[in-house]
């Protein structure tokens, strides 16, 4: 699957003879400026437009896409865990690139919110916080796992260091669980923002993985600050004598 030609597509639709075909949208009485802002983003987005036609769930799904393209990250019969799963975006598409819809391959999403079904997908409403949650995890995917992704992002709260310190310590979490239930070999793959991991996190992670590096996606919007780290390379549960991190390599893109 590729995204160039319909998001471009979708772009160079913005003027016709001349005029702005850019939706505006009013402020309404009972809408903040945050939310007419935001709907102005929707409503104007060529990905959230395609994502319609192209019957996925959000325009998430499109980063997604792009990451494993590039990169090619999901096979046929890998296990895959998508954590904070809802409204299944990333899901989709990992049933459809693993064969779970086939039977080959098994996805399994979890999520604090309820999420309608996918095909070829199981779903548990869970938290993954849970003492148990890394043990019933790895019963119901039959074993451990080969990907761990991660398109979760804490409540912002406008102010950038805050919002900045929050997704960290998310992330943090999702890698410290990552690390209970990955497979030797397996990835990790998670939201951040500009700026990167911190440098404690990212310490931490050359440790447990052979490369680490920071992608951006195409269809992140050009405004967003948003980020995301890839783990390749998993090298299994540490043993009491650390990994030395210099043995890891560190990439952006």
């Amino acid at each position: 699957m590729t995204t160039g030609n319909g998001a471009g597509g979708a772009g160079s639709g913005g003027r016709e003879g001349g005029r702005s075909l850019k939706t505006r949208v009013k402020t309404a009485r009972k809408r903040s400026l945050s939310s007419t802002l935001w709907l102005s983003r929707q409503l104007n987005d060529p990905y959230v437009a395609k994502a319609k036609r192209d019957g996925y769930r959000s325009r998430a799904t499109y980063k997604l896409i792009e990451i494993d393209d590039k990169y090619k990250l999901l096979k046929l019969g890998m296990r895959v865990l998508d954590l904070g799963a809802a409204p299944g975006g990333w899901s989709q598409i990992a049933s459809r690139r693993v064969g779970s819809e086939a039977g080959k391959g098994r996805v399994v999403a979890i999520d604090l919110l309820e999420m309608e079904p996918v095909p070829g997908v199981e779903f548990t409403q869970m938290n993954f916080l849970d003492d148990d949650a890394p043990a019933r995890l790895t019963a119901m995917m039959g074993g451990p796992v080969d990907a761990v992704l991660s398109d979760m992002a804490a409540n912002a709260v406008g102010h950038r260091k805050t919002d900045h310190l929050k997704i960290v310590a998310l992330v943090e979490l999702a890698l410290a669980f990552a690390r209970e239930i990955l497979a030797p070999g397996g990835l990790f793959l998670a939201k951040v923002l500009q700026g990167g991991t911190e440098g404690a996190l990212l310490t931490e992670m050359k440790r447990d993985f052979v490369t680490v590096r920071h992608v951006k996606p195409q269809s992140s919007r050009a405004d967003s600050s948003e980020l995301y780290v890839l783990a390749t390379g998993f090298r299994g549960k540490r043993t009491p004598v650390d990994h030395d991190p210099d043995e890891a390599s560190t990439e952006t893109d």
